[in-house]
């Protein structure tokens, strides 16, 4: 299932269920599938020798209208007996194309995605693929329409420098899955996981120099991860620790100061009343002498 319907199903829908009948975007092993790399300028000119591999029906898929109508014209001036449809035409002129090669009046449909789902075209020899699509869910739709019913069936691809790396990548995985010859120029694809695998000069893992496994899935250094892990919390709860006994310390300390500070002032004032009461007691002798004299 593409991504946009993917999301759109988990934006509209109250707890979608996927049901899977086997793995969920694997292509069918009856399907030969064969890629080459085109200049995008030598495309069209190509098609005429991938449509000599196998007798008709044949379908070609084109990511835009304007290139399905470009293929459309140029094999009808080669002579090949060619409808086209997409988005772009009416209802009738759609019905039209598709009638004729059903009926097998023409050799070859060329089409947007509009042909990749839904529509059932019974023994179609060959799928050729002018361009890659926006994600291989829908590479795997494409070539799906031949192979069916446990016959066999071939896809051309056509890729070239223009195409999105990481659609590369997952064209590269699902031929190596279905056991299919990978070209060169697919090969030397990477991805940042696969780069990891190949560091080195050396054979095996770059983190513990073992064989028989890479880095990705090495078992010390996944060792090493779980161990920081579990001693991230008694690390932390040893600084809380320390940090509570800072603050009752600091508070002790604080506490002290107060109760000098405050013995101190007692002190203070104690002397301070002293002196005062002497000065009175002294000031009232004085007052009591005068009245003698």
């Amino acid at each position: 299932m593409p991504k946009k319907i993917q999301n759109f199903a988990k934006s509209a829908l109250v707890k979608p269920i996927t049901i899977n009948v086997g793995r969920a975007g694997a292509a069918s092993l009856d399907v030969k599938q064969e890629v080459e790399y085109v200049m995008p300028e030598a495309r069209i000119m190509s098609l005429l020798s991938a449509l000599q591999r196998t007798p008709p029906p044949v379908l070609i898929f084109a990511q835009r209208k304007q290139d399905v109508d470009a293929i459309h014209e140029y094999l009808l001036l080669k002579g090949v007996e060619t409808v086209a449809i997409h988005g772009g035409k009416d209802q009738e002129e759609r019905f039209y194309a598709l009638e004729k090669f059903v009926k097998g009046e023409k050799d070859v449909l060329c089409a947007t995605d509009i042909a990749s789902k839904g529509l059932d075209f019974p023994d179609i020899q060959h799928v050729i693929n002018y361009d890659l699509p926006e994600d291989i869910e829908n590479y795997v739709h494409r070539i799906g329409r031949t192979g069916r019913c446990g016959r066999q069936g071939l896809a051309t691809t056509f890729i070239n420098k223009t195409c999105d790396e990481a659609i590369l990548l997952d064209l590269k995985h699902l031929l190596i899955e279905a056991k299919q010859i990978v070209p060169s120029f697919l090969l030397r694809l990477e991805s940042d996981k696969e780069r990891l695998l190949d560091i080195g000069d050396e054979p095996g893992c770059s983190y513990c120099n073992g064989l028989g496994h890479r880095i990705t899935n090495c078992p010390k250094l996944e060792s090493q991860h779980n161990k920081t892990a579990k001693s991230i919390p008694q690390h932390n709860a040893r600084i809380l620790e320390e940090e509570r006994k800072d603050v009752a310390h600091n508070l002790a300390e604080q506490d002290k100061i107060h109760h000098h500070d405050a013995e101190v002032s007692a002190a203070t004032l104690k002397h301070e009343q002293k002196i005062e009461a002497k000065n009175l007691k002294n000031e009232a002798k004085t007052n009591a002498d005068k009245l003698k004299l």
